[in-house]
């Protein structure tokens, strides 16, 4: 019997190799950890999404603060603002002096309608004394021109003054208060309503109205110029009936105003109205003409 000794082992075909330990060395530690770099990746530090985000907010408040600015840009920030306070002035203003943009329309109505009037009645003024003034130059005899004129103005200071009457076209106002409603203020407004639309003569029941006529006292007791007067209130008024009629009869005017408190107030046009109440004249006690 053959004694078999000890068998060198051989690697036998499709076994796997055994793998060799890495190299020690300065060289194989560098190699070693170049292929650990590009084989595993490198583990983020903790908390690097809150890190990048605070460090990203800690820039932008870096860039905006302290804030850089130009000289261009605060040129543009001064112009800007003066700009502003220009127009911000210039709307108060507009706003401080509309003073009718709050007005009702009756009244906006009433108001244009009584500058047209005015403007037409001086118009008609600057004629006539146009025309004066025409006829004193082509005059042959301009002292007598002058005297008549005189006269003229004195007959119509005269009518302005209540000491001469006065007879023309206009309305009767009669106002009936049964209920003893009406108050003074209310035949003072009708007085202001009729001037500003062109009386030139005004007389009520039997006193003359002139530029110093006031009234006084309530319902049913009513005084004019110390006078005491009683219903029907009557007014004769001379003037353009044209005028004075709408005048009354507006919108939210003297007519309306008198209804509301149970009061009627009737309006009748006449081509002749007789004011005859007179005024004793007075000569003035400080006053005097500068002709003198």
């Amino acid at each position: 019997m053959t004694e078999e000794g000890p068998r060198s082992e051989r690697p036998q075909a499709g076994a796997p190799r055994a793998e060799l330990p890495p190299e020690k060395g300065p060289q194989g530690e560098g190699r070693d950890e170049r292929t650990a770099s590009a084989e595993e990746p490198t583990a983020a530090p903790a908390g690097g999404d809150g890190a990048g985000e605070e460090t990203g907010r800690q820039r932008l408040l870096a860039g905006l603060w302290p804030p850089r600015i130009s000289r261009a840009q605060l040129t543009v920030a001064v112009l800007l603002f003066v700009l502003g306070l220009g127009l911000a002035i210039q709307v108060r203003s507009t706003s401080d002096n509309s003073a009718l943009r709050g007005a009702r329309q009756e009244d906006l109505v009433r108001i244009l309608d009584e500058l047209d009037n005015r403007t037409q009645r001086l118009e008609d003024e600057k004629q006539r004394l146009e025309d004066q003034r025409a006829e004193l130059e082509n005059s042959s005899d301009q002292a007598e021109e002058a005297r008549k004129q005189t006269q003229q103005k004195e007959q119509q200071l005269g009518i302005l003054a209540g000491t001469v009457a006065a007879e023309g076209p206009g309305i009767t106002l009669t106002i009936q208060d049964k209920s003893g409603t009406v108050e003074s203020d209310m035949l003072l407004d009708a007085i202001q309503e009729l001037r500003a639309a062109g009386a030139e003569a005004i007389q009520v029941n039997d006193i003359r109205v002139v530029a110093d006529t006031h009234f006084t006292g309530t319902g049913g007791d009513i005084e004019v110029d110390g006078k005491r007067i009683t219903a029907p209130y009557v007014f004769k008024v001379i003037g353009k009936p044209q005028d004075l009629e709408p005048a009354l009869n507006i919108p939210g005017g003297v007519v309306q105003t008198l209804e509301k408190e149970q009061a009627t107030a009737t309006v009748v046009r006449s081509q002749k109205i007789v004011v005859d109440a007179l005024r004793p004249a007075k000569r003035p006690d400080y006053a005097r003409s500068s002709d003198q």
